[in-house]
């Protein structure tokens, strides 16, 4: 057996190689439990969260781009947009439905990316709990306001 140290089992000077005598030290996985930990971390939420924005950014390409062909290109541009003309498209159902999707889907998938960047980047739990807590208030609000605007427009008032 030769005595040369290789890249792989050479350690710095004065180290002996490491080997069936010298093993390598262990190193603890990176995700081990700790006091700190929750005792039950087998739910799916995460993987929901992940699937969601899949689906709901694909879904929102379509109707945001829809929503911009039919808006800007084939009914006039944005010089055609008014009062009237908003109050026209949401008299029809397919319309406020379109919308209600748009503002739905673009805030709950907005919410949950800022959920995710949250997660990552605010490093104290209090900090944390404040900032999603702040999130999901604003979320609520404006999706609750959007929808109350969507469903109960009413193009005479004066």
């Amino acid at each position: 057996m030769s005595t040369e140290t290789t890249p792989a089992n050479s350690g710095t000077a004065g180290e002996r190689p490491i080997g069936p005598d010298n093993p390598a030290p262990v190193i603890e996985p990176p995700r081990t439990r700790t006091g700190r930990s929750p005792r039950s971390t087998r739910t799916n939420f995460e993987l929901h969260g992940w699937l969601f924005m899949r689906l709901s950014g694909i879904l929102l390409v379509f109707l945001v781009l829809g929503h911009l062909l039919i808006q800007l290109v084939l009914d006039g541009g944005v010089s055609k947009v008014s009062f009237a003309f908003v109050a026209g498209r949401w008299a029809s159902p397919f319309w406020q439905v379109w919308d209600l999707l748009m503002l739905w889907l673009a805030m709950l998938h907005g919410a949950n990316g800022l959920r995710t960047i949250i997660n990552d980047y605010a490093q104290r739990d209090n900090t944390r709990f404040w900032l999603k807590m702040l999130l999901y208030t604003a979320t609520v609000f404006t999706i609750l306001l959007g929808t109350l605007v969507i469903f109960t427009f009413d193009p005479n008032i004066r």
